[in-house]
Order: C-alpha cells, then structure tokens, then sequence
C-alpha cells in the first residue's frame, strides 16, 4: 500500500490508542481507518481523553470548551459507537473510549449504515487485521492473559464434567446473569462479505451485555433481546458448529462472539500463532476413543483451529485406518468436534491444570498492561491520581498479584509508595 502522508491529529490518536495494553501498531492502514471514522477535528479531541471512564464535564476541562460543546460532541461519538457511554441512576453520564478491539472497531461494522463507506472500511480491517501482522499479533499475542476465552458447548459436557464447570464458564449463565443483553451483526463475517470471503454462518448472531449492551442498544449498533432469544442464539449457534468465545473475566462479562474459523479474528490468531496461545481455552480438552474412531474426517472438518488431524490408526488388519488425534497444545477446548462426531467417540476430560481468568475488566487490563509494560499508561492516566478510586482499584489488583507481578509491576512504575504497600501486604 502505497505511503499516507497522515495529519498529526491522527498520529496523536493512534499514540493515544496505543496507551491500551493490546495496543494498535501505526501503519498506513490504520491511519486510513482512522480518516473514514474520525474527522480530524474529533481525531484531536478523542486523543486527548483519558483512557479511564470520565465525564462531560471531565472533556470540557481537557478541550477547554463548555460543558455542552463537549456533550455535544461526546453523544455524537457515542452515537456512532466511537465511545461507550453510561447512564448510571444517580449521577451523570459517564463515557469510555474502548479499544480499537474489542470496541469501536466492531462497532463501526455490527449494524448496516450510510454514513461511512463500509465496503471501504472493511477492506482496509481486512489489511490491517489479516493480511498485516503487527496488530493481530500485539492483540492476541502478547503476554500471558488475553482478551477473551473460549465458552465449552455446554450440551457437550457429561453429568461429571458439569460438577467441575462454574457459572462464569457457562455462556448460559452470562446470559441469564446480564441486566442487558444486545445483538448485532457479526463484525467478522461483516468484513468478510465485503472482501468476497465470508462463510454461510448466521451474521445477526453476536451477543453483548450489561453496560455495553445498554449503550449499543440506546444508540441502535444493537438490538435488545430478553434471556429467551439470546438462550436460542447459543443454540442456534452451537447447531452451526460456532465457537463460543466471551470476554476473559468472570463478573460483568460485555461480549460472546459465535465465532466460525475462516472469518473471525480470535480463530485466525489461533490457528496462524496457537503456539503462543492467542485466546484462553476452556477447562476442557477432547478424548478420542481410538477403538470407535471411523476416521470419517468430520471432527477435523469442524474444528475452528486444525487442532484435530487423521492418523494412521496403527490398525493391523487394516493398514489404511485413520483416527482422528487432538493437538492439546492447539486445543481451544470449545467441544465443537463433539458435537461434529456422528460415532459419538469424543468425550471431554478436565485438564490437568485450570485456566485462570481474571475477576473483572480491571483485574485484566492491569494485569495486562503489566505484562505488556505499559501499566505506567494506567498509572499516570490524566485522570488518575493517588487518590482517586480508579487509583485505587488499579492498586487492589496489584496487591493481590503474585510475587513476580508485583515485582514487575513496580519496576514499571518505580514508585516508593507501591514498594511500600507489596512489603506491608506481605507481613
């Protein structure tokens, strides 16, 4: 692609954008999604907000505007899924601006409008996510805790398997356990139809929930739905062999994607770089029964990562037999080839050691951002300060880090106060 001469108002946002632990690398094509979804003049204005949730009144201070220009501005690009915002019941409106992923880069290409050139835009995605590497690999690839985690197909599990199985690790329980719940179209298989790649999966199909639905849903990016439909759309997506693949937090989980393997980023990442672990994988990995095994191919067919393949079954009555054999190094343990098995000779056993998901939002980006060297982003935010609750929960989780966290959380932020804080919690 031929080099953007870009205008420092887009330079300054894509810094901005990398003060986010996953980050977004400059290139020219991010440069040019950035022109199709900011003018340069919001461009100026979104890279100086804070990366923790702030006010209008917050935005007025930092633009130096009146508190309703910068309302003005800040509904407008909330309404086109720029930002987040939330309406709590007794205070004011508080905004985010989320990561280009999971956040307004799926928001831009989650329901059919006019106002941008969407055919434009999901070639450009297309570019940058598929065809380069820097921004999939910084995304999915580097540290140890990642954005997302895949969801085990629940009719998979036996009655034993379930006794190991908590709410969080059920898409039903999200579901039944959000005050809102929203639908929109897929942004994956979106992009895809534009660049004449797209499978025949369902696109109405991918769930948000809780504040983020509440927002989506308030600026029409999604539809509300109760319980019941959104119950059908795990169903409808199980049936069509999709990966069940939600935020990687245990309380106020904000998305489950129903993800296939051709058109969604977090199965591409896992199948192109599944040796550096790109998603967290469920609890579960798949057994095959080598006895039973026809070797018929649909598992390996149906799996989303090629963590299945035919092997020679080592049969001697029949030396052409093949079995299917798991790659537990690239199994997501979502259970799709159970369901794919028309012998029934796959079966789920737990693995040797669980998978570790961290509380909440906040407890992933620290812990993040410290793996990534970047929790000074998060230290020094501009509305940070040492006594501010944001502080404070930022603090929370480090106190309760293990040792080698702790000890890189403080090179990082070199601060005698946090030293002090780890050695009095240690006594």
């Amino acid at each position: 692609m031929a080099h953007l001469t870009v205008r420092s108002a887009y330079r300054e946002l894509a810094g901005r954008l990398n003060l986010y632990p996953q980050g977004a690398p400059p290139s020219d094509s991010l440069y040019r999604i950035l022109q199709l979804l900011f003018s340069e003049v919001e461009a100026a204005l979104v890279a100086r907000l804070p990366i923790k949730p702030f006010t209008a009144e917050k935005a007025a201070r930092i633009w130096k505007k009146s508190v309703g220009e910068a309302r003005q501005v800040l509904d407008g690009l909330a309404g086109r899924g720029i930002l987040v915002d939330f309406v709590p019941l007794d205070g004011p409106t508080v905004f985010c601006l989320p990561p280009p992923m999971a956040g307004f880069f799926e928001f831009s290409l989650m329901r059919l409008r006019g106002d941008i050139d969407q055919k434009a835009l999901a070639e450009l995605f297309y570019q940058y996510l598929n065809v380069e590497e820097d921004f999939i690999k910084q995304l999915f690839c580097s540290g140890e805790t990642q954005l997302g985690r895949v969801l085990v197909s629940e009719p998979a599990l036996s009655a034993e398997n379930s006794l190991h199985v908590l709410d969080y690790e059920r898409a039903s329980a999200v579901v039944l356990g959000a005050h809102h719940i929203g639908v929109g179209i897929c942004y994956c298989r979106h992009k895809m139809d534009h660049v004449g790649r797209a499978c025949a999966a369902d696109r109405d199909i991918c769930l948000t929930f809780n504040n983020t639905a509440a927002a989506l849903t308030r600026h029409g990016i999604a539809r509300r739905i109760d319980a019941a439909e959104a119950l059908d759309l795990l169903q409808k997506a199980r049936d069509q062999r999709l990966v069940q693949f939600g935020e990687n937090v245990r309380e106020s989980v904000n998305f489950i994607c129903n993800c296939c393997g051709c058109c969604c980023e977090a199965m591409i990442a896992s199948r192109r770089f599944g040796f550096l672990h790109p998603v967290h994988t469920s609890n579960f990995l798949p057994v095959v029964d080598g006895n039973a095994c026809t070797g018929c191919g649909k598992c390996v067919e149906a799996c989303p990562v090629a963590a299945l393949a035919l092997i020679s079954a080592n049969d001697a009555r029949q030396a052409k037999r093949k079995i299917a054999r798991v790659d537990e190094e690239l199994c997501l343990g979502c259970a799709v080839c159970v369901a794919a098995c028309p012998q029934g000779c796959i079966t789920l056993v737990s693995r040797p050691q669980r998978v570790i998901t961290p509380l909440n939002s906040t407890h992933r980006a620290v812990v993040m951002a410290i793996e990534r060297g970047k929790l000074q982003n998060l230290i020094f935010d501009v509305q940070a300060h040492w006594n501010h609750r944001a502080m404070a929960a930022i603090l929370g989780v480090i106190l309760r880090l293990p040792p080698l966290k702790q000890a890189m959380a403080s090179r990082q932020i070199k601060s005698r106060y946090l030293e002090y804080l780890i050695r009095r919690r240690k006594k």
